[in-house]
């Protein structure tokens, strides 16, 4: 797989995205109908996807030769609810090419 910019922002929206959908759909099914089982299956993918979107993150920060505030920037927006967007604005700067 080859890690660049893009791939990042793939993997940070996937991630960004099963946050919400275990914030707002699957812990709301748990806790007001007594149905875990969503929590189950989508707090799985969104471990997945959040460990994926750091080695990722650590890998293109390592490749682009970031500072470690863009790293730290990543993590806190990860961790966040929408986060991963916001970050996602960043990156898309990042992508552009500079023009002369």
């Amino acid at each position: 797989m080859t890690m660049n910019i893009q791939t990042l922002r793939v993997v940070g929206f996937l991630e960004g995205l099963s946050f919400l959908l275990l914030l707002f759909i699957a812990m709301p099914m748990k806790y007001m109908f007594d149905n875990p089982i969503l929590v189950k299956y989508v707090g799985m993918g969104h471990g997945v996807l959040f460990i994926l979107f750091l080695i990722v993150l650590f890998t293109v920060c390592e490749k682009q030769k970031w500072s470690i505030t863009i790293f730290l920037m990543g993590l806190a927006a990860s961790i966040l609810p929408f986060g991963p967007f916001v970050f996602d604005r960043k990156l898309k700067r990042f992508e552009q090419p500079i023009s002369e």
